[in-house]
C-alpha cells in the first residue's frame, strides 16, 4: 500500500483536479488519476460514514473499495459469498458475478441494489441486500438479502439490470433500471422495504437507443436529469460508451435534451465523452463533497492497457441549468 499523503498534498491534488475540469472541452474531461486500488466497473454512488468513503462496483459478490480522503481507494471484501439462493434459480447459468449495484441510505440502513444476469440475455433480475453499516468492523455489520426487486424474460420490453435508485423532492423512492431492448425505465419503491410498492404498479419508460444502458438520476433544483450511456461497454480501448443526458419537471419524465428531443425517441445531449487515455467513461453516480455536486464513473485506461478505473470529477451547471464538466466563466 501507498504511503497516506498529507493535508497539503492532498487539496494540491483536487485542485488540479477542479482545474482540469475547468480547461476542459464540453463533453471531455480528463480527470486526476486516483491511488491505490482504483480498478472498478459500474461504480455505485458513494456514500460516508464515520470518516470512510465506500463504493461497489461489478465483480463476484459485488465489489467494495473504501478511502479516507476520495483519493486512495482500497479493496474491501465482496458483499456476498456465494450469491443468495434465489439468484441462482431466477437466472440460468448465473454464478455470482453481480453487475452494476447502487446503494443509498434510508432510513439508517444501507439498501444495496445490484444485477443478476448473464451476458447479452434479457432473462435478468435486480436484487437488494441491507446492512446497518457499511463498517466491516462494526458488530453490526450484515448484508441481510431481500430478495429480487423487479424481473424480466423474454418478451418484456426491458431487461432488468443496471439499478439507478434515487428519491424524488417529495422523498418517494424510485428505481430506473435498463439495457438495450425498449431503453430505460422507472418504478417507484417502497421506502419502508426498499422493494417495489406492487407487482403491478406502474411502470414509466424513460429513454431509448439501440444501445442504451447504465442510468443515473439526479436532482437540480426544480428539475431531474437523467443520465445514460449509449454505446459499447466492456471492450477495453476498443470501447464506445458515451453519456447522454435529458432534463424533466417529473422524475417520471418525459426527459428532453436540449434542443427538445424526447429521450425515448433518441434524444440526448452529450455530456462525456472519450478524452486522450480515458476511453469509454460512463456508469455515473452523484455525491456530494463540500456542498458541491460531484459525479464519479468509470473509464478505461490507455496506459494501462484499458483496464477499466474508476474516476471522480466536480459536476457544474450552467446559467440555463444544464450540468457541464465545464467551469461556467
Amino acid at each position: 500500500m501507498k504511503p497516506r499523503r498529507n493535508r497539503s498534498q492532498i487539496l494540491a491534488a483536487w485542485a488540479a483536479c477542479i482545474a482540469l475540469a475547468t480547461t476542459a472541452q464540453a463533453a471531455q474531461l480528463e480527470p486526476t488519476v486516483l491511488e491505490g486500488e482504483t480498478a472498478i466497473h459500474d461504480p455505485s454512488t458513494i456514500l460516508q460514514q464515520d470518516g470512510h468513503y465506500y463504493i461497489f462496483g461489478t465483480g463476484p459478490g459485488i465489489v467494495t473499495k473504501f478511502s479516507p480522503d476520495l483519493l486512495h481507494w482500497t479493496h474491501g471484501a465482496p458483499v456476498f459469498n456465494p450469491p443468495p439462493v434465489w439468484t441462482t434459480n431466477a437466472v440460468p447459468g448465473y454464478r455470482g458475478h453481480a453487475w452494476a449495484p447502487d446503494v443509498i441510505r434510508l432510513g439508517g440502513v444501507y439498501h444495496l441494489y445490484y444485477s443478476v444476469s448473464t451476458f447479452g440475455k434479457q432473462v435478468s433480475a435486480i436484487g437488494l441486500t441491507t446492512n446497518p453499516t457499511l463498517d466491516p468492523a462494526s458488530p453490526d455489520f450484515q448484508w441481510t438479502d431481500r430478495g429480487p426487486v423487479i424481473q424480466s424474460t423474454h418478451g418484456l420490453p426491458f431487461n432488468a439490470i443496471d439499478p439507478a435508485v434515487a428519491l424524488d423532492r417529495d422523498g418517494k423512492l424510485w428505481l430506473a433500471w435498463g439495457s438495450f431492448w425498449k431503453g430505460i425505465f422507472i418504478t417507484e419503491l417502497d421506502p419502508k422495504t426498499g422493494l417495489r410498492l406492487a407487482a403491478d404498479s406502474p411502470i414509466h419508460r424513460l429513454a431509448w437507443n439501440e444501445s442504451i444502458e447504465a442510468a443515473a438520476l439526479q436532482r437540480h433544483g426544480d428539475d431531474y436529469f437523467l443520465f445514460v450511456n449509449w454505446g459499447r461497454c466492456c471492450r477495453g480501448t476498443n470501447s464506445t460508451y458515451e453519456v447522454r443526458v435529458g432534463r424533466s419537471r417529473s422524475i417520471t419524465g418525459p426527459y428532453l435534451d436540449r434542443d427538445g428531443a424526447d429521450l425515448v425517441e433518441g434524444g440526448g445531449t452529450p455530456f462525456l465523452e472519450s478524452s486522450g487515455r480515458f476511453i469509454g467513461p460512463g456508469h455515473m453516480a452523484f455525491f456530494q463533497r463540500e456542498n458541491a455536486d460531484w459525479f464519479s464513473y468509470h473509464y478505461y485506461d490507455a496506459e494501462r492497457r484499458g483496464r477499466s478505473q474508476l474516476a471522480l470529477a466536480p459536476l457544474y451547471w450552467t446559467k440555463d441549468a444544464w450540468p457541464s464538466v465545464k467551469k461556467p466563466e
